[in-house]
């Protein structure tokens, strides 16, 4: 039986970094302005973006890494940026733990089978095989590394647990959470194991952690 082929996890070489301002604002460090980015800096506002837009819907961007670099790299062509931002999402992770996440034009993300009950927790795939699942994002990061060339950083981001949970009961957005805050009280989503993985396989970058509901969570 062929043995399935894992990832190489050598650490690839990357050009050596010209601008590293936020890297040393990020440490504490003396700098000499403040560093430039900006959340969502690729986007719609973006002509070139909606144009890539045209060869795929959001995830197949997500899941592309020629195109997910192709709008990484949009904003650096046109502003004077101090990093740039990989193009990915928060919720590729319920993707890989089995759940369908649509991203529904001028709505945002939906869950079409949310987590209704406990018993709907047995649906989620409970040992991820990472490289399989999410190994897009990693060739992403790594292709995007390369085009820059040592330019700015790159960033990642992940999803905080309790801001992946609500997504995945509530069936998307919601403005009081309160089927999460439910089932997060009678300890019905205790055992929910998100895959932790690294976002990116390089040392010259930074990775927030996004918890957007957290506020929600008491």
């Amino acid at each position: 039986k062929e043995e399935k082929k894992k990832r190489n996890l050598t650490m690839p070489t990357f050009p050596a970094l010209k601008n590293d301002l936020l890297l040393r604002a990020a440490r504490g460090e003396q700098v000499e302005r403040t560093p430039v980015w900006a959340m969502r800096q690729a986007g719609r506002y973006l002509p070139e973006f909606r144009e890539s837009r045209k060869k795929g819907d959001f995830f197949t961007l997500c899941r592309t890494p020629e195109l997910a670099c192709e709008v990484t790299l949009q904003p650096l062509e046109r502003f004077e940026l101090d990093a740039a931002i990989i193009f990915s999402d928060i919720l590729v992770v319920p993707q890989a733990l089995g759940m369908t996440v649509e991203m529904l034009e001028a709505k945002g993300p939906h869950f079409p089978t949310p987590l209704n009950t406990p018993e709907d927790l047995q649906k989620l795939n409970p040992a991820v095989d990472v490289d399989a699942a999410l190994g897009y994002v990693f060739d992403a990061i790594t292709l995007t590394r390369q085009r820059l060339d040592g330019r700015v950083p790159l960033i990642g981001f992940c999803g905080g647990p309790w801001t992946l949970m609500a997504y995945m009961i509530e069936g998307g957005g919601s403005k009081f959470f309160s089927k999460a805050k439910v089932c997060g009280r009678n300890g019905s989503t205790a055992h929910i194991k998100f895959p932790l993985f690294f976002w990116f396989e390089f040392r010259d970058g930074c990775t927030p952690i996004l918890k957007n509901h957290c506020n929600f969570s008491t």
